[in-house]
């Protein structure tokens, strides 16, 4: 579904507050991303209970019921879950990954409201989500007919806002202060073998279990924890970044020459971290043009260059680092790469 207009968080809930009473609506995402949770949240916003049904295990007759005699003639009878007499939020999760036979059962529910002889109470609002074939998902195509019958968006992960609900909802500290320095790290794209995958419903989870243990929670736990959750190499920083806040060391406090690069062998997860750091922050602040920086980011990127220089002298490998594109596909300013192969020439090698 990739003429949808993609929308956050924040932009779905005011679009279902206008659309959704009046035309049934379809959420394409990749698994995690919070689907369930947000029509959950606009269901309580409107106040009206959220009755979901899961695709994947339904049967027709868990929509149209099974048939009866009454005063001598069969009829449906739908079942309780959706024969109300109150208006609800009818949630259709995973409703692409139902049979052909399933989503035939759906048509008159979706455009017409209607379950047999039955007829959805008014106001009774109507969602369905699912996620994408490319999310090695469980999923089957939608028949032409269903998706005629649906409006269609597609959701993204949105650091923002997910952050403003984490605070909001008290997320454990480590986990609200990691995604807020490493905001690419909220969601990676499922993988394509079994493996965990770092995903907002990841990194709730991962608070979950932090508070669960509480604060006598070792080292090697969170190491057991974030293996268990997240994309492996996301895993490998959180451990690196809860190990940062055990000891002396801190990005900013090594920008102002409080503090050095930590040299020692056992600390490599914790120096391959703050490079992450130092390049996302330099992509960030510096400008593409170099004759529109400030006082302070002229500051900042000669003292990076001094750090970036220091660095080589530990590992090579980690100031090339500096120079590569960040997992969003952004990279630093050509003419400060420029400015750091004339102190670095081996980083130009890395470069081209």
């Amino acid at each position: 579904m990739e003429s949808a207009q993609v929308l956050t968080p924040a932009t779905l809930t005011p679009f279902l507050l206008n659309v959704a009473p009046v035309l049934p609506i379809f959420i394409w995402g990749p698994p995690g991303i919070g689907k369930s949770a947000l029509v959950r949240e606009f269901a309580d916003a409107v106040g009206l209970p959220c009755v979901s049904l899961l695709g994947s295990q339904l049967a027709p007759e868990d929509i149209i019921g099974v048939p009866q005699i009454v005063d001598g003639k069969s009829r449906f009878c739908p079942p309780t879950l959706i024969a109300r007499d109150e208006p609800y939020c009818l949630f259709l999760d995973e409703l692409n990954a139902c049979s052909q036979e399933v989503q035939k059962a759906f048509y008159s529910l979706v455009l017409d409201r209607r379950v047999g002889e039955f007829e959805l109470p008014k106001g009774t609002i109507v969602i369905g989500a699912g996620n994408r074939a490319e999310d090695a998902a469980i999923t089957r195509p939608l028949s032409s007919a269903l998706v005629n019958r649906l409006v269609h968006v597609q959701l993204r992960a949105s650091a923002k806002d997910w952050l403003d609900w984490a605070n909001r909802s008290g997320l454990h500290e480590l986990v609200v202060s990691y995604v807020t320095q490493r905001s690419d790290h909220l969601w990676s794209k499922p993988p394509k073998h079994e493996e965990p995958f770092s995903t907002p419903r990841a990194w709730d989870m991962m608070s979950n279990a932090l508070k669960a243990y509480g604060p006598a929670i070792t080292l090697e736990e969170i190491n057991v924890l974030a293996s268990g959750l997240l994309t492996p190499a996301h895993a490998r920083q959180f451990v690196a970044f809860a190990k940062l806040r055990d000891r002396e060391h801190d990005l900013a406090a090594i920008l102002k020459g409080d503090r050095g690069w930590p040299e020692r062998p056992d600390e490599r997860d914790i120096l391959y971290f703050l490079v992450q750091q130092l390049r996302d922050r330099l992509i960030k602040e510096l400008p593409d043009d170099e004759t529109k920086m400030g006082r302070d980011t002229r500051q900042l990127a000669n003292r990076a260059k001094e750090l970036i220089v220091s660095l080589s002298r530990i590992s090579t490998e980690l100031a090339q680092l500096v120079v590569t594109e960040a997992e969003s596909g952004a990279t630093l300013p050509a003419w400060y790469t420029i400015d750091l192969a004339r102190a670095l020439p081996r980083l130009a090698a890395q470069r081209a």
